[in-house]
């Protein structure tokens, strides 16, 4: 690796990820170092992860995502880091782009990574896609993942930031049904965060917030013209909201 170049510490967390892992690993070939945090997988996850040379393995039961991201952060070696998702890939015009901006003198803290949305193969330009973007190269010296957040982690950056050109592959969805219960998920976690902020539940705000969801998604943000999908991706969001306050109920009559 060339010298002037920043060392980046490649970071995954991961939970049965056999179909993904072999395909992401290899987007890090470029970094000194490779940390998986891992929630115990049940299947041939970590049997692949071994094959790959600069790896280490950190076996921790899962809680949330941010302590999971967290965990890698502390356990990399070095500053730089990528943090990359198992649906997530680089592309060779972005890997370029990343090492050309960590050659520079003067570089930002954190850059934020717009990502390309795939929905069970196909590309969606709309349903809210079009805005998606993630810090996924950053100084881990100058930022954190915020504790209290359990999905959709957030990233505190100290310092400047910036905006990578090329997108991140992002194949979120593989199927409807993975999705779909990927969307839930992340709603019963959100709802758990929700009561641990002081909130409580709902029907009303229930109702509301599910329906501008799918009314924001599919119409303000143009999911109608992304066809079955975008109609799919739009409901599936949509649902997601409505298990937030499912969960929020659920947390709040076991209290």
């Amino acid at each position: 690796m060339n010298n002037t170049i920043a060392k980046i510490s490649g970071l995954m967390i991961t939970y049965n990820e056999e179909k993904n892992i072999h395909e992401v690993l290899k987007c890090f070939h470029f970094c000194d170092e490779i940390i998986i945090v891992d929630s115990f997988s049940t299947d041939k996850t970590v049997k692949i992860v071994q094959k790959f040379p600069k790896v280490k393995i950190i076996e921790n039961k899962f809680e949330d995502f941010t302590k999971q991201r967290n965990l890698a952060l502390e356990n990399a070696a070095n500053d730089w880091v990528l943090f990359l998702d198992g649906d997530e890939r680089i592309t060779p015009e972005l890997e370029k782009e990343i090492i050309t901006e960590l050659a520079k003198p003067n570089k930002k803290n954190a850059y934020y990574f717009y990502r390309q949305f795939f929905f069970a193969g196909k590309a969606l330009n709309y349903s809210g896609t079009q805005n998606d973007k993630n810090f996924r190269l950053f100084r881990k010296s100058q930022c954190h993942y915020i504790a209290d957040k359990k999905v959709h982690e957030t990233l505190a950056v100290n310092g400047e930031i910036g905006v990578l050109k090329n997108k991140l592959l992002h194949y979120s969805v593989n199927n409807y049904k993975s999705y779909r219960e990927k969307m839930l998920h992340y709603g019963e976690l959100k709802g758990q965060e929700l009561f641990s902020k002081g909130k409580r539940f709902s029907l009303l705000a229930q109702y509301l917030k599910t329906t501008f969801k799918f009314f924001k998604s599919y119409i303000l943000k143009f999911g109608i013209l992304d066809g079955k999908e975008g109609y799919q991706l739009s409901y599936l969001q949509s649902l997601s909201v409505f298990e937030t306050y499912e969960s929020l109920k659920r947390v709040e009559n076991k209290s």
